[in-house]
């Protein structure tokens, strides 16, 4: 890495390398947000010779995503071949200073700040505010800034002649003003955006999409990161899968150009081949989406015990477009089923996304991947680990199962909406207690054993709030006996037998009801996996991920 330089740079030249784009801002820099008194102050303290910081620029030949215009100015393009400085710090007060030379007008929500609007005050001595915001047009004593640095000598002309000596002096104090710069040469991406990341006031740390966005951009081939995530979300929005984070994406389009996900995997993907793959990966994305839609029954996002499972799916459908059957289709299925019960993406993603990626390279080959997580899918252990929180993958995946056999309203057997609106807390308008809180509160028992995942069904918010309230079982469903004819295939749906007396429901049993429904659970979930020596619980301990899901930002 180069060392930074520091460096003297004039306004005028400052101002001359914006209008020729050699210098750029950077598209993940924050919106210009000071206020005109504010750029006042920064005009005032460089009449008066006073220092205002220095500025960052990185000199580069990355092309990066920028900001294209500032008000009604439209910012032109690097000239094809030349290094550009992006600025890495002092955007506000470079932007304030080209807005108020060339008397920019600013859009801010529902107005429009003019910053031509800021004056310098003739008469103020130096004690005083020599730059002002928004003075009487019609003084004889004021000018606007960007009328003293204009080159049209008549309008100068025009104003008293006492006061033309201050009018030039002033004029050279701005045009020769030295700013304090320091340039970073030819830093690679990362380094300048952590170089970033650590002077920016707002604490804010800038997110590996946030630089990809920017590392991406190619205005040639009209590509635009963000631009295509919001495009892709839009898309997925109608299938109710819209609420996949960003860097979910980074990982599939990094697990496949590299087999790895992580973040300096990302950061070193090769931006030409980043943008040839983008519309075969949205396609694999989307093949992925209409096989956990349609042949796991997921129907919307929140319901996956991870984002990150997209990951190794679309790694598998780029390489595989069509339908995967026989032990292509019943290797997933242990795959997925392993992933989520198992919590294996709650802690060491990256690592074991990269894992992942080669378990489902033999996947593709037909072959069974050994797997260096146990899982334990019987009746006793959903039992003792089932405590309800919809962060955790292992809940998650059970309530998968239960969309899966697509549960039906109780009151007249039509099917359960569910919702990604629905499914964002504990007290989702989804999730019934099939024996309410209430209810069991009054029998005595404590939140531990009545928020249990075997204790909870979906259904809609109807029923949910205004019929069932905290009524007993055996109150509640003789009423919905009397409206629903098929009430006993209608319970099926939600893995409740009450035909079956040891499910207590008649009798308001809870702990029979808890039993026969883990036993049910537990036989549903044996289908789905392959079980294998390492998940004998003799053997080994058995861990279910006791983080809430990760959040995806990657650092």
């Amino acid at each position: 890495m180069n060392l930074p330089e520091p460096q003297a740079l004039s306004f005028r030249t400052l101002m001359s390398d914006i209008e020729k784009g050699v210098v750029k801002i950077p598209q993940f820099q924050r919106n210009f947000v000071w206020t005109k008194e504010k750029s006042s102050l920064l005009l005032d303290s460089m009449l008066k010779g006073y220092p205002i910081g220095s500025f960052i620029l990185w000199k580069t030949k990355e092309s990066l995503r920028t900001i294209r215009n500032l008000g009604d100015m439209d910012l032109p393009d690097t000239p094809e071949g030349d290094f550009v400085h992006y600025v890495l710090d002092g955007q506000q007060r470079l932007t304030s200073l080209y807005a108020v030379a060339k008397g920019l007008k600013i859009k801010r929500d529902e107005r429009i700040d003019d910053f031509s609007e800021v004056y310098i005050d003739l008469t103020a001595d130096q004690d005083n505010l020599l730059v002002i915001a928004d003075a009487d047009r019609e003084s004889e004593t004021t000018i606007r800034i960007v009328d003293i640095l204009s080159e049209n000598l008549e309008f100068l002309a025009g104003y008293e002649r006492g006061l033309q000596p201050r009018m030039t002096q002033y004029r050279e104090r701005l045009t020769a003003y030295s700013f304090s710069t320091i340039l970073i040469r030819e830093t690679p991406l990362d380094m300048a955006t952590e170089i970033f990341t650590r002077i920016n006031v707002t604490g804010q740390k800038l997110s590996v999409f946030e630089i990809m966005v920017a590392k991406t951009f190619d205005a040639t081939r009209g590509f635009d990161l963000s631009e295509k995530y919001d495009e892709l979300v839009d898309r997925l929005h109608s299938v109710s899968y819209d609420t996949i984070p960003p860097a979910v994406v980074l990982q599939v389009i990094s697990g496949i150009l590299t087999g790895g996900c992580s973040k300096r995997d990302i950061l070193g993907l090769d931006k030409s081949k980043f943008i040839d793959i983008w519309p075969k990966t949205v396609d694999a994305m989307e093949c992925t989406i209409d096989f956990f839609r349609n042949r796991y029954r997921i129907p919307v996002s929140r319901l996956l015990p991870y984002g990150a499972l997209l990951v190794p799916f679309c790694y598998f459908f780029y390489r595989h477009p069509q339908n995967p059957r026989g032990d292509k289709r019943k290797y997933l299925k242990d795959f997925f089923w392993r992933v989520s019960l198992g919590g294996r993406y709650s802690y060491s993603l990256e690592t074991r996304l990269s894992q992942d990626l080669k378990k489902i390279d033999l996947i593709l080959r037909d072959e069974q991947p050994t797997y260096e997580t146990p899982i334990d899918v019987s009746k006793r252990f959903i039992r003792d680990n089932g405590w309800f929180s919809t962060g955790r993958s292992f809940v998650k995946a059970i309530l998968c199962l239960l969309s899966y056999h697509q549960p039906k309203s109780f009151n007249d057997n039509s099917l359960v909406r569910i919702g990604n609106d629905y499914l964002k807390q504990i007290n989702s308008k989804n999730y019934h207690h099939f024996f309410p809180r209430a209810y069991l509160r009054r029998q005595g028992y404590e939140n531990e054993e009545i928020n249990h995942i075997a204790n909870i069904t979906i259904v809609d918010e109807f029923l949910n709030k205004r019929v069932i309230r905290d009524k007993a079982p055996s109150e509640y469903m003789r009423d919905f006996e009397r409206e629903n004819q098929n009430i006993i295939s209608t319970m099926k749906t939600h893995l409740v037998d009450i035909d079956d007396d040891r499910f207590g429901v008649w009798n308001d049993d809870y702990k029979g009801f808890i039993d026969r429904r883990c036993k049910w659970i537990a036989r549903e979930l044996r289908k789905r996996v392959i079980l294998q020596d390492i998940d004998d619980s003799e053997q080994q301990d058995i861990r279910t991920d006791d983080y809430e899901e990760v959040e995806y930002d990657l650092g």
